[in-house]
Parts: structure tokens; sequence; C-alpha cells
């Protein structure tokens, strides 16, 4: 009868522990996170406002994958994906650039935001594919640099 009291108070002093453990989702996005780092990706958590008209509400804060842009570079231009393929401007007006429309067609579902700033180009995504999204993330945020 001690043993399994001592037993029963051991399992009580240690399932707190259980919650450190990261779960399934966090390994996979810990793994997303490292690929891009050694795609030479820089990730933040940022905080952004999104419009009243998406469909599916994104994460706040949202996982911002972006790279550097050289000097010089002086277009900006920023889009929402309210649908899976569907990416307006904040007008709700569709992408004119069509070969900007037709990379931004290859991102993954998951991409809320896709932006350009003379800095930097962004991505806010739900990391919720797999590695080949994380593949056309890189190439998408490469070429528009």
């Amino acid at each position: 009868m001690t043993g399994w009291i001592v037993v029963a108070l051991l399992v009580v002093a240690l399932s707190p522990l259980v919650w450190l453990v990261p779960s399934r989702r966090q390994r996979g996005q810990m793994d997303v996170r490292m690929q891009a780092r050694r795609m030479g990706l820089t990730m933040q958590l940022a905080r952004t406002e999104w419009p009243y008209w998406m469909s599916n509400t994104p994460p706040n804060p949202c996982p911002q994958y972006h790279h550097p842009r050289p000097r010089g570079r002086q277009d900006s231009w920023s889009y929402w994906q309210s649908e899976p393929g569907e990416w307006l401007n904040k007008w709700q007006e569709p992408c004119a650039d069509n070969a900007l429309a037709e990379q931004l067609g290859t991102l993954p579902a998951d991409v809320y935001k896709a932006e350009a700033t003379p800095q930097m180009v962004a991505l806010f995504w739900g990391e919720r594919a797999q590695s080949e999204s994380l593949q056309a993330v890189a190439a998408f945020l490469k070429t528009r640099a």
C-alpha cells in the first residue's frame, strides 16, 4: 500500500513536466524555421492589422518570413490572400501585374499576406504545410528581392 502511495505522489509531482514537452505541431514549426534559416531566410513573429474582409482569420502575431532587398529598389506593394489563389490589394482589387500574380499563385494556401518595401520582401505564413511549401516560399522571396 505504501508503494502505491509513493507512486501516486510521484505521478502527481511529475505530471506538470509533461506541459514542457513540445507538441507535434510545435516540433514541425521549429523544423520549418530551422530549414528556412539554413536557406538564408529570416523569420519573426509580427503583429499586423488584417483587413476586415479576409475570409479566414490569421493568427496574431503571425510568422513573417522575409528576405532583404538590395539598395535602389523603390517599388512597394501589399497583397492579401482572401481565398486560396485569390490575391487582393487593400481596396480588394486583384493583382494587376501579371508576373507578380503568377508568382503569387505558386504560394501555399496558408500564406496570408505578401508585401514588399524598399528594404525587404515579406510573407506572412501559417506554417501548416510541408517542406515543398517552404521551397515555394523561399523561391518567391528570393526572386522578388
